[in-house]
Protein backbone atom coordinates (compact mmCIF):
# COMPACT_ATOMS: atom_id res chain seq x y z
CA UNK A 1 0.00 0.00 0.00
CA UNK A 2 1.09 3.56 -0.59
CA UNK A 3 1.37 6.08 2.28
CA UNK A 4 -1.71 7.91 1.05
CA UNK A 5 -3.71 4.68 1.04
CA UNK A 6 -2.56 3.83 4.56
CA UNK A 7 -3.30 7.32 5.85
CA UNK A 8 -6.84 7.08 4.49
CA UNK A 9 -7.64 4.52 7.20
CA UNK A 10 -8.62 5.89 10.63
CA UNK A 11 -5.81 6.02 13.20
CA UNK A 12 -6.00 3.46 16.00
CA UNK A 13 -3.34 4.69 18.42
CA UNK A 14 -1.12 7.32 16.79
CA UNK A 15 -2.29 10.78 15.85
CA UNK A 16 -2.59 11.63 12.18
CA UNK A 17 0.33 14.05 12.58
CA UNK A 18 2.53 11.29 13.99
CA UNK A 19 1.62 9.00 11.09
CA UNK A 20 2.40 11.73 8.58
CA UNK A 21 5.74 12.41 10.30
CA UNK A 22 6.66 8.74 9.99
CA UNK A 23 6.09 8.73 6.23
CA UNK A 24 7.73 12.12 5.68
CA UNK A 25 10.82 11.69 7.88
CA UNK A 26 11.15 7.92 8.27
CA UNK A 27 10.45 7.88 11.99
CA UNK A 28 8.15 9.07 14.76
CA UNK A 29 8.40 9.13 18.52
CA UNK A 30 5.68 9.05 21.20
CA UNK A 31 6.37 9.63 24.90
CA UNK A 32 4.61 7.65 27.65
CA UNK A 33 2.44 5.62 25.28
CA UNK A 34 2.58 2.32 27.20
CA UNK A 35 0.25 2.07 30.23
CA UNK A 36 1.94 1.74 33.61
CA UNK A 37 0.60 -1.76 34.33
CA UNK A 38 1.92 -3.16 31.04
CA UNK A 39 5.25 -1.41 31.53
CA UNK A 40 5.64 -2.74 35.07
CA UNK A 41 4.96 -6.28 33.90
CA UNK A 42 7.50 -6.03 31.05
CA UNK A 43 10.08 -4.54 33.41
CA UNK A 44 9.66 -7.34 35.97
CA UNK A 45 9.92 -10.05 33.30
CA UNK A 46 13.01 -8.38 31.84
CA UNK A 47 14.78 -8.19 35.20
CA UNK A 48 14.10 -11.91 35.59
CA UNK A 49 15.91 -12.65 32.33
CA UNK A 50 18.87 -10.50 33.37
CA UNK A 51 19.12 -12.60 36.52
CA UNK A 52 18.94 -15.79 34.46
CA UNK A 53 21.82 -14.57 32.32
CA UNK A 54 24.11 -14.53 35.36
CA UNK A 55 24.49 -18.30 35.00
CA UNK A 56 25.66 -18.04 31.38
CA UNK A 57 29.30 -18.04 30.34
CA UNK A 58 28.83 -17.16 26.68
CA UNK A 59 26.32 -16.36 23.97
CA UNK A 60 23.78 -18.98 22.95
CA UNK A 61 20.29 -19.33 21.50
CA UNK A 62 18.68 -17.19 24.22
CA UNK A 63 21.28 -14.64 25.34
CA UNK A 64 23.89 -12.57 23.54
CA UNK A 65 26.58 -12.08 26.19
CA UNK A 66 29.14 -9.30 26.04
CA UNK A 67 32.83 -9.41 26.97
CA UNK A 68 33.47 -9.32 30.70
CA UNK A 69 30.16 -10.91 31.65
CA UNK A 70 30.15 -12.54 35.10
CA UNK A 71 27.50 -13.76 37.52
CA UNK A 72 28.26 -10.79 39.77
CA UNK A 73 28.36 -8.26 36.93
CA UNK A 74 26.16 -9.42 34.06
CA UNK A 75 26.78 -7.91 30.63
CA UNK A 76 23.73 -9.04 28.69
CA UNK A 77 23.70 -7.37 25.28
CA UNK A 78 20.53 -8.99 23.95
CA UNK A 79 17.68 -11.31 24.84
CA UNK A 80 16.91 -13.10 21.59
CA UNK A 81 13.36 -13.75 20.40
CA UNK A 82 11.62 -12.29 23.48
CA UNK A 83 8.28 -12.84 21.75
CA UNK A 84 8.62 -16.58 22.37
CA UNK A 85 10.53 -16.41 25.67
CA UNK A 86 7.63 -15.09 27.75
CA UNK A 87 3.93 -14.57 27.15
CA UNK A 88 4.10 -10.97 28.38
CA UNK A 89 6.36 -9.98 25.50
CA UNK A 90 4.11 -11.61 22.92
CA UNK A 91 0.93 -10.21 24.47
CA UNK A 92 2.45 -6.74 24.14
CA UNK A 93 3.70 -7.31 20.58
CA UNK A 94 0.42 -8.78 19.34
CA UNK A 95 -1.76 -6.40 21.33
CA UNK A 96 -1.08 -2.70 21.80
CA UNK A 97 1.94 -2.59 19.49
CA UNK A 98 0.10 -4.39 16.70
CA UNK A 99 -2.48 -1.60 16.75
CA UNK A 100 0.34 0.95 16.55
CA UNK A 101 1.83 -1.03 13.65
CA UNK A 102 -1.46 -0.90 11.75
CA UNK A 103 -1.30 2.89 11.84
CA UNK A 104 1.79 2.85 9.61
CA UNK A 105 1.46 -0.53 7.84
CA UNK A 106 -2.19 -0.38 6.89
CA UNK A 107 -4.94 -2.75 8.03
CA UNK A 108 -3.04 -5.99 7.24
CA UNK A 109 0.04 -6.40 9.44
CA UNK A 110 2.63 -9.18 9.52
CA UNK A 111 4.94 -9.82 12.46
CA UNK A 112 8.63 -10.24 11.62
CA UNK A 113 10.83 -10.50 14.72
CA UNK A 114 11.71 -9.12 18.12
CA UNK A 115 14.80 -8.51 20.24
CA UNK A 116 15.52 -6.91 23.59
CA UNK A 117 18.72 -4.86 23.47
CA UNK A 118 20.58 -3.57 26.51
CA UNK A 119 22.98 -0.70 27.02
CA UNK A 120 25.59 -0.89 29.77
CA UNK A 121 28.30 1.48 30.97
CA UNK A 122 30.85 0.42 28.39
CA UNK A 123 32.17 2.16 25.28
CA UNK A 124 31.83 -1.08 23.30
CA UNK A 125 28.03 -0.91 23.48
CA UNK A 126 27.78 1.70 20.73
CA UNK A 127 25.58 0.55 17.85
CA UNK A 128 27.08 2.13 14.76
CA UNK A 129 25.24 3.74 11.86
CA UNK A 130 23.27 1.23 9.81
CA UNK A 131 20.01 0.52 8.01
CA UNK A 132 17.85 -2.51 8.76
CA UNK A 133 16.40 -3.50 5.39
CA UNK A 134 19.69 -4.90 4.05
CA UNK A 135 19.45 -7.57 6.78
CA UNK A 136 16.04 -8.81 5.56
CA UNK A 137 15.04 -7.48 2.09
CA UNK A 138 11.36 -7.38 1.19
CA UNK A 139 9.45 -6.66 -2.00
CA UNK A 140 8.68 -3.18 -0.67
CA UNK A 141 9.89 -0.92 2.11
CA UNK A 142 6.83 -0.90 4.35
CA UNK A 143 9.00 -2.60 6.97
CA UNK A 144 9.60 -0.93 10.33
CA UNK A 145 10.61 -1.44 13.94
CA UNK A 146 8.78 -0.21 17.02
CA UNK A 147 11.02 0.30 20.02
CA UNK A 148 9.80 0.62 23.61
CA UNK A 149 12.01 2.06 26.33
CA UNK A 150 11.60 -0.01 29.50
CA UNK A 151 13.61 2.55 31.48
CA UNK A 152 13.93 6.32 31.37
CA UNK A 153 16.27 7.13 28.50
CA UNK A 154 18.20 10.34 27.94
CA UNK A 155 21.57 11.31 26.50
CA UNK A 156 23.39 9.59 29.36
CA UNK A 157 22.30 6.04 28.54
CA UNK A 158 22.45 5.64 24.79
CA UNK A 159 19.16 6.61 23.13
CA UNK A 160 18.22 5.57 19.63
CA UNK A 161 19.19 8.27 17.11
CA UNK A 162 17.94 8.70 13.55
CA UNK A 163 18.75 10.80 10.50
CA UNK A 164 15.43 12.32 9.40
CA UNK A 165 14.57 11.80 5.74
CA UNK A 166 17.30 9.23 5.13
CA UNK A 167 14.67 6.61 4.27
CA UNK A 168 14.27 8.38 0.93
CA UNK A 169 17.99 8.32 0.10
CA UNK A 170 19.84 5.44 -1.62
CA UNK A 171 20.77 2.51 0.61
CA UNK A 172 24.34 2.07 1.82
CA UNK A 173 26.72 -0.83 1.25
CA UNK A 174 27.02 -2.74 4.55
CA UNK A 175 29.89 -4.98 3.40
CA UNK A 176 33.51 -3.96 3.91
CA UNK A 177 36.11 -3.52 1.15
CA UNK A 178 37.02 -7.22 1.39
CA UNK A 179 33.41 -8.31 0.90
CA UNK A 180 32.74 -9.22 4.54
CA UNK A 181 29.37 -8.40 6.02
CA UNK A 182 29.68 -5.80 8.81
CA UNK A 183 26.07 -4.72 9.29
CA UNK A 184 27.05 -1.05 9.34
CA UNK A 185 28.26 1.87 7.27
CA UNK A 186 31.95 2.10 6.54
CA UNK A 187 33.90 4.67 8.55
CA UNK A 188 34.11 6.79 5.40
CA UNK A 189 30.34 6.76 4.85
CA UNK A 190 29.59 7.29 8.55
CA UNK A 191 31.86 10.34 8.61
CA UNK A 192 29.62 11.96 5.99
CA UNK A 193 26.50 11.81 8.18
CA UNK A 194 25.42 15.35 9.02
CA UNK A 195 25.30 15.11 12.82
CA UNK A 196 23.62 18.52 13.05
CA UNK A 197 20.50 16.91 11.57
CA UNK A 198 20.46 13.84 13.82
CA UNK A 199 17.53 13.40 16.21
CA UNK A 200 18.18 11.56 19.49
CA UNK A 201 14.92 9.95 20.56
CA UNK A 202 14.92 10.26 24.33
CA UNK A 203 11.99 9.73 26.65
CA UNK A 204 10.72 8.30 29.91
CA UNK A 205 9.97 4.62 30.35
CA UNK A 206 6.99 3.62 28.25
CA UNK A 207 7.93 5.86 25.33
CA UNK A 208 8.04 4.32 21.87
CA UNK A 209 10.03 4.96 18.71
CA UNK A 210 9.13 3.87 15.19
CA UNK A 211 11.71 3.86 12.41
CA UNK A 212 11.47 2.67 8.84
CA UNK A 213 13.85 -0.10 7.77
CA UNK A 214 15.56 2.28 5.31
CA UNK A 215 16.15 4.99 7.95
CA UNK A 216 19.75 5.53 9.05
CA UNK A 217 20.07 5.05 12.80
CA UNK A 218 22.57 4.35 15.56
CA UNK A 219 22.87 4.66 19.33
CA UNK A 220 25.79 6.10 21.29
CA UNK A 221 27.36 4.28 24.22
CA UNK A 222 25.87 4.61 27.67
CA UNK A 223 27.44 6.69 30.42
CA UNK A 224 25.16 5.24 33.09
CA UNK A 225 25.90 2.33 35.42
CA UNK A 226 22.28 1.18 35.07
CA UNK A 227 21.28 -0.97 32.06
CA UNK A 228 19.02 0.60 29.45
CA UNK A 229 16.66 -2.02 27.97
CA UNK A 230 15.02 -1.29 24.62
CA UNK A 231 12.39 -3.79 23.47
CA UNK A 232 12.23 -3.89 19.67
CA UNK A 233 9.49 -5.46 17.56
CA UNK A 234 9.60 -5.47 13.77
CA UNK A 235 6.49 -5.55 11.55
CA UNK A 236 5.68 -5.30 7.87
CA UNK A 237 2.69 -4.49 5.78
CA UNK A 238 1.33 -7.87 4.68
CA UNK A 239 1.94 -6.95 1.04
CA UNK A 240 5.69 -6.73 1.76
CA UNK A 241 7.10 -10.21 1.16
CA UNK A 242 10.56 -11.34 2.23
CA UNK A 243 12.78 -12.71 -0.53
CA UNK A 244 15.80 -13.83 1.52
CA UNK A 245 15.91 -16.20 4.52
CA UNK A 246 14.70 -14.81 7.83
CA UNK A 247 17.74 -14.04 10.06
CA UNK A 248 16.27 -15.60 13.20
CA UNK A 249 12.66 -16.75 12.86
CA UNK A 250 10.73 -17.24 16.06
CA UNK A 251 7.53 -19.26 16.30
CA UNK A 252 5.62 -16.04 15.50
CA UNK A 253 7.58 -15.03 12.39
CA UNK A 254 5.28 -14.01 9.51
CA UNK A 255 2.17 -14.32 11.70
CA UNK A 256 -0.70 -12.02 10.69
CA UNK A 257 -1.32 -9.87 13.78
CA UNK A 258 -3.90 -7.51 12.29
CA UNK A 259 -6.21 -7.93 9.33
CA UNK A 260 -5.82 -10.85 6.97
CA UNK A 261 -3.38 -12.39 4.47
CA UNK A 262 -3.13 -10.62 1.13
CA UNK A 263 -3.27 -12.12 -2.35
CA UNK A 264 -0.97 -9.62 -4.04
CA UNK A 265 2.53 -8.48 -3.14
CA UNK A 266 3.44 -4.84 -3.65
CA UNK A 267 6.81 -4.22 -5.34
CA UNK A 268 9.00 -1.15 -4.89
CA UNK A 269 11.34 -0.58 -7.82
CA UNK A 270 14.19 0.74 -5.65
CA UNK A 271 16.97 -1.87 -5.28
CA UNK A 272 18.04 -3.48 -2.01
CA UNK A 273 21.40 -5.00 -1.13
CA UNK A 274 21.34 -8.77 -0.55
CA UNK A 275 22.74 -9.98 2.81
CA UNK A 276 24.68 -13.19 3.43
CA UNK A 277 22.69 -16.41 3.72
CA UNK A 278 21.42 -16.36 7.30
CA UNK A 279 20.05 -19.90 7.21
CA UNK A 280 23.25 -21.19 8.84
CA UNK A 281 23.04 -19.16 12.06
CA UNK A 282 22.49 -15.88 13.84
CA UNK A 283 23.93 -13.81 16.67
CA UNK A 284 23.45 -10.01 16.81
CA UNK A 285 24.46 -6.66 15.42
CA UNK A 286 26.81 -6.23 18.37
CA UNK A 287 28.78 -9.26 17.26
CA UNK A 288 28.70 -8.21 13.61
CA UNK A 289 29.95 -4.71 14.23
CA UNK A 290 32.62 -5.99 16.62
CA UNK A 291 33.83 -8.49 14.01
CA UNK A 292 32.97 -11.51 16.15
CA UNK A 293 32.66 -13.91 13.23
CA UNK A 294 31.67 -13.46 9.60
CA UNK A 295 28.00 -14.46 9.54
CA UNK A 296 26.34 -12.23 12.07
CA UNK A 297 22.92 -10.91 11.03
CA UNK A 298 20.28 -8.43 12.12
CA UNK A 299 20.07 -4.85 13.14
Amino acid sequence: MTPDEILSYPARILTQAQREQYFELGYTHVERLVPDDILADLDAVTKGFVDQSRAETGSGPVFDIGPGHTSQTPFLRRLKRPDERHESYWKFASGLLADVAADVAGPNVTYHHSKLNFKWFDESDTVKWHQDIQFFPHTNYNVFTIGCYLADTDMTNGPLAVLPGSHNDPLFDQYDAEGNWTGMLSDEDAAKVDMSRVEHLTGPAGSITIHNARTLHYSPSSKSDQPRPLLLNCYTSSDAKAYTPHPDPSSHAYEIVRGEPVKWAHHDARPCQIPPDWSGGYTSIYAAQAGEGTDQPNG
